[in-house]
């Protein structure tokens, strides 16, 4: 079972039959919130609707799950943001999110700094290990080794310092013109003054950063402009609430198929492969096909897996959890840019949570996206050369303990021109796509769920302007990926 209150069985109920089907592939944040949203619209009436979700592992098995949970009036699109960001309080304030999901205000900063000197004097880090974050050299000799394929050039190398945001946002040349979301955040942020350590301290608040290392900071929000949330937590209580409404089942299986009529061209349903899980008494390998009125994708990085032309891929991000040492640590979120070396730069953002410590490191394409959430691979030595880092920043971290060494893989959208998502219906009736959310997918979630919530049950949207980012502008979704 994906969690103790949630309900699920690999074949479907049949309570859909004779109703308006809504099929959700992916229970993911973003699948999580269109339900939730879809059974708090008006039209939504479980007597004559049924929503459907499948999901091949587990509830939030990916990015949704294992993100750092960052909300912030700053992100991006703006479209979406402002809505977003407040649905996010209004939650909380409905169901307490403070207690069921973390949620709570926060500082953000940056912080520059030159930890090369605590790297020399910790003897557990030798040289090649405290630039292996920055250089994924040897681990590509190590995956090459496997058998497996990696694209160097969208991965940072000692040789040529282009990197990859942590979020897989963008690439640059050097950290101080990285347009990640710290760029971003200069231009936007209500509160934006600037100090060096030489005219002021750190905050008072942040007494478990050593300021020796620091040689500039600045503010990039402020408690009305930036927040979190557990999500693994926020998803899992939002879905819980979706099902006690009535008309929502949670279905276990692999979709591999979009079923179309051949008649209209029209979408009407999907084919699955039950997932494998202990808890399930009885399991069937003939495929399953699960008709319905509108199918919604909200798969992420896997959306080209059944999408083949659809351009999103997939980058994977490695982090961790640390217990500090000594209890709660302040609210902040801190991004940053470390000094390895000369001409060697490392980005660790960090979040400091109610109970622990995220910390989050470069993306890297050295493994295309598995299968399913569960076949994730996990570079244990990524994990650890992270905490070593992280643990020059601060001996409250340093003197802690690891929690979970973790990866994700972050659904980035291969077009130039934009930085998605792509919400909207596709250029096949019925089938509709909300994916691409990059690095805000925590943040956007509730505004991309109430977006589909007007779009499958209106037909219109009126809560936000998403022309832009129509999945017809960018793809052709009738490419279907037939398996038999």
């Amino acid at each position: 079972m994906t969690s103790e209150y949630l309900q699920f069985s690999s074949i479907p109920s049949g309570a859909h039959k004779g109703k308006h089907h809504i099929i959700i592939v992916g229970a993911g944040i973003i699948g999580v919130c269109t339900a939730y949203y879809l059974t708090r619209h008006p039209a939504f009436d479980p007597a004559t609707h049924h929503i459907t979700i499948i999901e091949s592992k587990r509830v939030a098995g990916g990015a949704s799950g294992k993100a750092g949970g960052l909300l912030a009036l700053w992100a991006f699109p703006q479209q979406i943001v402002p809505m977003s960001f407040q649905l996010h309080q209004e939650l909380s304030s409905e169901y307490n999110g403070e207690e069921e999901w973390a949620y709570r205000r926060l500082t953000t900063v940056s912080i520059e700094g030159n930890i090369e000197k605590e790297l020399k004097d910790n003897d557990s880090l030798d040289d090649s290990d405290a630039s292996s974050i920055l250089s994924s050299h040897k681990l590509e000799d190590e995956m090459a080794a496997n058998g497996h394929t990696s694209d160097a050039t969208t991965v940072a190398s000692n040789e040529n310092i282009d990197s990859v945001d942590p979020y897989g946002c963008k690439d640059a040349t050097k950290p101080t013109d990285r347009p990640s979301k710290i760029k971003v955040v200069q231009k936007n942020s209500i509160k934006n003054e600037h100090f060096s350590l030489t005219h002021g301290e750190l905050p008072n608040n942040l007494k478990w950063i050593k300021p020796g290392i620091i040689r500039d900071w600045s503010y990039l929000g402020d408690m009305d402009s930036t927040a979190q949330v557990h999500p693994y937590k926020f998803t899992n209580f939002i879905l819980k609430k979706a099902m006690e409404v009535g008309g929502v089942e949670l279905v276990l299986g692999k979709v591999n198929e979009i079923l179309y009529d051949e008649e209209t061209g029209a979408t009407n349903g999907v084919s699955y492969d039950v997932s494998s899980v202990k808890t399930q008494a009885k399991e069937t390998t003939v495929p399953i096909e699960l008709h319905g009125n509108q199918i919604v994708l909200s798969v992420g990085p896997w959306t080209s897996k059944i999408l083949p032309d659809c351009p999103i891929s997939g980058l994977r991000a490695h982090s961790i959890t640390i217990a500090p040492d000594r209890g709660q640590v302040s609210p902040y979120a801190i991004f940053t840019e470390l000094a390895i070396g000369q001409d060697q730069y490392i980005s660790p953002e960090i979040y400091a949570r109610k109970d622990e410590v995220y910390v989050c490191g470069e993306g890297d394409t050295l493994v295309d996206v598995p299968e399913t959430t569960d076949d994730v691979e996990v570079v244990k030595e990524k994990c650890d050369i992270l905490f070593e880092y992280v643990g020059t920043l601060s001996p409250n971290l340093q003197n802690g303990r690891i929690l979970k060494r973790q990866a994700c893989y972050l659904p980035v959208l291969d077009v130039p021109s934009s930085s998605g998502p792509l919400i909207g219906e596709t250029n096949v009736e019925n089938l509709f796509l909300a994916s691409g959310h990059s690095c805000w997918g925590i943040n956007n979630a509730p505004g991309t769920g109430k977006i589909m919530a007007e779009l499958l049950l209106d037909g219109v949207v009126e809560c936000a302007d998403i022309s832009a980012l129509d999945p017809s502008l960018f793809f052709d979704a009738s490419v279907l990926n037939f398996t038999a």
